[in-house]
C-alpha cells in the first residue's frame, strides 16, 4: 500500500516497528508468506531495503533463504499457498519481484520449486490419476485456490524463467494439470473446491470456486498463449459477476472483496472497462460495511477474513492498474 499513499516516511516507519516486534518472536511452527515465519522474513527485508538498511535486509534474506531445507525434506508439509511450499515459494518470489533477481539464490527457489513437483508427480502417480500433478491437504484434493490445485499451479507458474531452466517442466507437467482443471469446471465456469465435493455449483470464494481459479487460469495465458484460457478466465468473471456478493462476507478469502480482485485482474489483462466497472460496483457494496446483514468472521479485523482486508482492496481501487491480490499475486 505504501506506493499508493504517497511514499510518505511514516508508513515505512511503522512498518518496521510492527515488522521488528513480531521478528523477535518468529514462531517456526510455519513456513509460508501468509501463515508463518516467512511472510515476516519477506516484508521485513523489502522494508529495510526500502529504508536503506542494507545490511538488515540482507540478513532477513538469508534467514529466510534458510528455511528451504527445511520446507523441501519435512514430508509432513503440505503444498498448498496458506499452510505448504506454495506459501513459502511465494515469500521467495516476492522478494526477488520487489529486490530485484539477484537478491534470491535462484538455486534455493529451484530447490522448493523441483520438490513441489516431485511430490505433484509422486501422488498423482500413487492415485493413479489422468493427470501429472496432485496434491492432498487433509486427506482431500482440494482444487482452490486457497489449499489446492489452482494456487499450487498459479504460483508455480509465476517462478520466473529467463533461461528456460523449468520450461519443459512447466509444459510436460503444470499445463496438462491445468487442462484437466479446465475439464472440471460446471457449465456456469465455476469450479468444484474438490474432487470429493457434495456442494456442486455453489461456493463462489477466492479459496473454493472461480474467484481463486481465474489467477490460475490468467496465469496460464500469460504462460502459454493461448485463448482456451483467456475464454475461462472471462467465464469465471461472469459468474462472479452473476453470483459473487457474498452474504458470509467482506473480507478477502471467502467475502467479496477477494471476488471483486477478479475484476481488476482482468481488467489488467484486457484493459476492458467493463471489468473495472464491475469492480467498482463490488466496491460500492464492500463501502457499506456492515449494512447488509453477513456473518461476522471468526477474525473480523484481519486482512483475509476481516475488515483489513476489505480496506486493503478498497485502497487498490485508488489505482486498479497495480492492484494485486494480497500474498497471491505478483
Amino acid at each position: 500500500m505504501y506506493h499508493k499513499l504517497g511514499k510518505d516516511p511514516q508508513y515505512l516507519e511503522r512498518a518496521y516497528c510492527y515488522i521488528k516486534h513480531h521478528l523477535r518472536h518468529l514462531k517456526g511452527r510455519r513456513a509460508t508468506f501468509l501463515c508463518g515465519d516467512a511472510g515476516l522474513l519477506a516484508l521485513g527485508a523489502v522494508v529495510c531495503s526500502e529504508m536503506g538498511k542494507v545490511d538488515k535486509a540482507q540478513d532477513l534474506i538469508k534467514r529466510l533463504e534458510a528455511m528451504h531445507d527445511g520446507v523441501c525434506s519435512d514430508h509432513n508439509l503440505p503444498d498448498e499457498v496458506l499452510f505448504g511450499r506454495a506459501g513459502y515459494l511465494f515469500a521467495l518470489l516476492f522478494v526477488q519481484r520487489h529486490l530485484g533477481d539477484d537478491k534470491i539464490n535462484n538455486s534455493v527457489i529451484y530447490k522448493v520449486f523441483q520438490s513441489m513437483i516431485d511430490r505433484g508427480r509422486r501422488l498423482s502417480r500413487e492415485e493413479g490419476l489422468s493427470h501429472p500433478l496432485m496434491y492432498r491437504w487433509h486427506d482431500r484434493y482440494y482444487l482452490g485456490a486457497a489449499h489446492g490445485l489452482a494456487g499450487i499451479l498459479s504460483v508455480l507458474m509465476q517462478v520466473p524463467d529467463p533461461a528456460g531452466k523449468y520450461k519443459s517442466v512447466i509444459t510436460d507437467f503444470v499445463k496438462p494439470s491445468v487442462d484437466y482443471m479446465l475439464g472440471l469446471r460446471f457449465p456456469s465456469g465455476n469450479g468444484p473446491s474438490s474432487l470429493e465435493s457434495e456442494n456442486g455449483d455453489k461456493l463462489i470464494h477466492w479459496c473454493h470456486g472461480a474467484p481463486g481459479w481465474i489467477n490460475m487460469f490468467i496465469s496460464a495465458y500469460k504462460t502459454f498463449s493461448d485463448s482456451k484460457y483467456l475464454e475461462a478466465a472471462k467465464k469465471c468473471a461472469d459468474v462472479i459477476w452473476e453470483r459473487g456478493i457474498l452474504k458470509k462476507g467482506y473480507g478477502i478469502c471467502h467475502g467479496t472483496a477477494g471476488n471483486a480482485y477478479a475484476f481488476l485482474t482482468m481488467y489488467k489483462l484486457t484493459n476492458n472497462q467493463e471489468y473495472l466497472y464491475k469492480a467498482y460496483k463490488f466496491a460500492e457494496w464492500c463501502c457499506d460495511y456492515g449494512k447488509h446483514g453477513c456473518r461476522t468472521p471468526d477474525a473480523p479485523f484481519s486482512l483475509f477474513e476481516g475488515m483489513a482486508g476489505t480496506i486493503y482492496f478498497l485502497i487498490d481501487m485508488i489505482d486498479p492498474s497495480k492492484a494485486h491480490f494480497p500474498a497471491f499475486e505478483l
